[in-house]
């Protein structure tokens, strides 16, 4: 509990007052500050609630069902888990199979974990799956016997898996010093391992082929000292693994629930002096800053190439600084030692004023909200004005040892995604094309003029498998224009673009400042004469510029061209979806329920609350005149 002593005492309080359910984000909150023996303790107090009344008094907390099944004992994940998704605002559902069940309850249609529709699937592996099973006296080439059945055997589950809504994690095995000891000779000891790491490389390329599947490694958390195994309880309850380590593996599953509830973090926002570099640099001038040449110097080299491999990756980088912006940007440019450089952040905001008020400047220049933001500050004081003013604001903190600075940032899996796409690969000069565009605008008197002579041309069009990707990445990412906040996995993107009665829209954006990518999507299906639009979304990179109302418009025109009587449309309000409550009824479609049709009328409602719309097709709002479709795809909607 480093740092926050009176966190665990607090949350102490709520529980004995019998508080936690109706201030469970202020549990939540107190989680965060929790590490360790403390942070599992408050996991069993949260575990005694009920899920399902937690979710009803915080329909905001997003409810989490998270199966779980093995070969060995694994009670300890229960609480574990609930801990670590309280800590992200998250409320965990556990459902626990019976002991080693787990090919069956993978199998099973039927089984607990089936029937409870949980959202993330985890198949515990560990190494007494193989050697409980190896002959006696055995050999390497035993042991590869029986590992070589077993990943088979997971291979066969992990398809069928694939069959059916959800994601299955799978994780490597470590090898025990218990099970290479037995082997008296080097070159056995040698060939062992390399059996081993080879039955994990094979658990690993699953995650390739398998779009419903993860696979943890395990392997660097037990690097960083996590024990494996405790002998007595391995012995005596066929707990294989250890608490503490089945703790850190509940960590890894918290990033991961994270991710798939459309919480992912991100832009990492940096403080510079001695944050990003070592000292000040209105006090030390350019060449006093420390980057490299000497032993601090090097620790704070070593985070600035942390940052700029996460920029590489889609994760926005910027920096709010008390500076002079012409002594940041020099340093930037001209340090001979410095890894990060004037193009790597998305932007760059030096001045006096104070840094809440600087980071909502970002976050409107971006377009992002606050809770999208990780910053970072060596400053104490300035760490807990942010967290008071801001507090959606995810706080790293990093103190007078630089060299724990790129443990402290990467400890969390804060920007963590399923899969890295192109779109990824190039956002940070994409948003640096926004700066332009924005320049652009304000050369015009109206806003009219800017659009006709900034040339938005559209390209629409049935996803590719290849998008599904991408596709799913937005269903997890965007919040604001985001019309049911559905979350996608990459695979069930997928099974709907194979789906012949569902249509699964690729939405692609350029315009004379270049290409913006793939920027939205609509998801729909056919039923007859009536196509329900089942979610649309659409990246806050393109707000502003009427590309909504230009999709819409295809969309509705293309389905009375195909023989649609109608359109149908859902909303489900959010917290961050209210901006487009009325996006439907602007755009002639009514309520629902004002026809006879089953569904939510319109009107205010609670959050979650599923609203649906009908459109008659018989007048349609025209497209926008400044933008172009560029192709369109042939054939019928399905």
């Amino acid at each position: 509990m480093s740092g926050y002593p009176s966190a665990a005492a607090e949350l102490r309080e709520l529980a004995d007052a019998g508080r936690l359910i109706s201030e469970y984000p202020r549990a939540g909150e107190l989680m965060a500050r929790l590490s360790g023996t403390e942070l599992l303790k408050a996991g069993r107090l949260l575990a005694r609630l009920d899920p399902e009344e937690i979710s009803r008094a915080h329909p905001g907390a997003p409810l989490v069902t998270i199966g779980v099944t093995g070969h060995g004992t694994l009670g300890t994940l229960a609480p574990a888990l609930t801990a670590q998704l309280a800590r992200h605002g998250l409320v965990a559902r556990p459902v626990l199979a019976d002991f080693d069940n787990y090919v069956f309850e993978l199998l099973d249609p039927a089984g607990e974990l089936n029937t409870a529709r949980p959202d993330l699937v985890l198949c515990v592996l560990d190494p007494m799956i193989v050697f409980d099973e190896v002959p006696l006296p055995w050999r390497p080439e035993d042991v590869e016997r029986v590992a070589d059945d077993k990943i088979g055997l997971i291979e066969r589950l992990a398809a069928r898996f694939a069959e059916r809504a959800g994601t299955l994690v799978l994780n490597t095995m470590p090898l025990l010093r218990a099970h290479t000891g037995q082997l008296v000779d080097h070159r056995s000891r040698a060939r062992l391992g390399a059996v081993w790491r080879e039955a994990n490389a094979r658990l690993l390329r699953l995650a390739e082929d398998n779009a419903s599947v993860v696979v943890l490694d395990l392997e660097p958390l037990v690097a960083q000292g996590v024990p494996v195994v405790d002998d007595r309880l391995s012995t005596y309850a066929k707990a294989h693994l250890t608490d503490d380590l089945l703790f850190a593996y509940a960590a890894e599953i918290g990033h991961l629930a994270r991710q798939m509830t459309g919480r992912t973090k991100k832009c990492l926002v940096l403080d510079l002096d001695n944050t990003l570099w070592g000292g000040v640099l209105g006090d030390d001038g350019v060449e006093g800053i420390e980057v490299g040449d000497s032993y601090r110097g090097e620790a704070f080299l070593a985070f600035q190439k942390v940052v700029r491999q996460l920029g590489s990756q889609g994760v926005l980088v910027a920096a709010v600084s008390k500076n002079e912006p012409e002594s940041v940007a020099r340093a930037l440019r001209e340090h001979p030692r410095m890894a990060v450089r004037e193009e790597d952040f998305v932007q760059v905001i030096a001045n006096w004023q104070p840094k809440h008020d600087n980071l909502k400047l970002l976050a409107d220049a971006l377009g992002l909200s606050v809770d999208s933001f990780v910053f970072v500050d060596d400053s104490a004081f300035e760490r807990e004005l942010v967290r008071r003013e801001l507090p959606g604001v995810t706080i790293v903190e990093v103190d007078g040892e630089p060299a724990w600075h790129r443990r402290n940032l990467l400890r969390d899996g804060w920007f963590d995604v399923r899969e890295v796409t192109a779109e990824d690969r190039i956002r940070t000069a994409r948003y640096r094309d926004d700066t332009a565009r924005k320049s652009f605008l304000d050369s015009f008197d109206s806003t009219e003029d800017y659009l006709r002579e900034l040339d938005v041309h559209l390209r629409i069009g049935p996803a590719t498998r290849a998008e599904a990707p991408r596709i799913s990445q937005l269903t997890l990412r965007t919040n604001q224009f985001n019309m049911t906040a559905e979350r996608l996995q990459p695979g069930e993107v997928l099974d709907r673009t194979l789906d012949p009665a569902a249509l699964v829209l690729a939405v692609h954006a350029g315009d004379r400042f270049g290409d913006h990518g793939l920027v939205g999507a609509i998801l729909a299906r056919r039923d007859g004469h009536v196509l329900h639009i089942d979610n649309f979304l659409l990246s806050c990179r393109v707000f502003s510029r009427a590309i909504e109302e230009a999709c819409l418009s295809w969309v509705l025109g293309h389905a009375r061209a195909t023989g649609a009587t109608s359109v149908i449309a859902s909303y489900r309000e959010t917290a961050k979806n209210r901006r487009v409550r009325d996006f439907y009824p602007r755009h002639g479609f009514v309520p629902a329920g004002d026809d006879g049709d089953a569904g939510e009328a319109g009107g205010e409602g609670d959050e979650g609350d599923v609203r649906t719309f009908r459109h008659a097709l018989e007048r349609i709002e025209p497209m926008p005149s400044h933008i172009r479709i560029d192709e369109t795809p042939e054939g019928d909607l399905p």
